[in-house]
């Protein structure tokens, strides 16, 4: 798979699951509907204050999996599930309670593609960008380990959340992605998410992270 580019206007991004900072700056209507990790998520990109006019992409493996859970073990104790907990369930309701309360009619994108979901959501973002090229694009990741029910799933990823507003390429200062197929070489995947914020906080020139099936990297233009 060939290089692409994007240049990385500003960013929010932790590891683990401690609070950011900014979640009171989210309208009330929005941090009580979401989980701790949606107003994770949803703090981290309303801090970076996108336009009217940005495109929203949001990845994740499980979506708010706490709450899929709940539901699940309410299904199993054969009581009825929250009408407002399923319409939450569903992979692009974050996004799509970002662009209410934004007004943002610009349309948007959730995606999971297991252990390269981060990767593939840099590759979407860049698509968008060149389809686009006057409209930034709002990219939310956000994750979070498995409850212990699913323990023989984990990967040993912390969670993250890191959102990028993104722009075409600018020349200097962009960054090269790049990834390859590793299928004769599986390993244990990492987290894509986090090993991309610590390459964004380092001064490195590259950096390389293994995803599912996928070996991405990064380099500074």
């Amino acid at each position: 798979m060939g290089e692409f580019r994007i240049s990385v206007n500003a960013w929010r991004g932790a590891v683990g699951t401690e609070a950011q900072p900014c979640e009171q700056a989210l309208p009330a209507s929005i941090r009580r509907r979401v989980t701790p990790l949606g107003r994770r998520a949803l703090a981290a990109a309303w801090s970076l204050a996108p336009a009217q006019n940005t495109r929203f992409i949001f990845s994740s493996r499980h979506g708010e999996y706490s709450r899929t859970f709940s539901m699940l073990q309410t299904l199993a104790g054969e009581d009825t599930v929250s009408p407002a907990d399923f319409s939450m369930s569903v992979h692009h309701a974050l996004a799509g309670a970002m662009s209410i309360a934004m007004g943002n009619r610009q349309g948007h994108t959730a995606l999971a593609a297991g252990p390269d979901t981060f990767g593939y959501g840099l590759m979407e973002a860049a698509a968008s960008l060149s389809e686009n090229p006057g409209d930034p694009v709002l990219l939310v990741h956000y994750d979070e380990p498995l409850p212990d029910a699913y323990a023989e799933f984990a990967d040993g990823g912390a969670g993250t959340v890191l959102a990028l507003s993104l722009r075409p390429p600018q020349g200097r200062g962009d960054l090269g992605v790049k990834a390859t197929l590793e299928a004769e070489t599986p390993g244990q995947p990492e987290d894509l998410a986090a090993g991309f914020l610590a390459f964004l906080c380092s001064n490195e020139p590259e950096a390389a992270c293994r995803g599912g099936r996928m070996m991405w990297r990064w380099r500074r233009v």
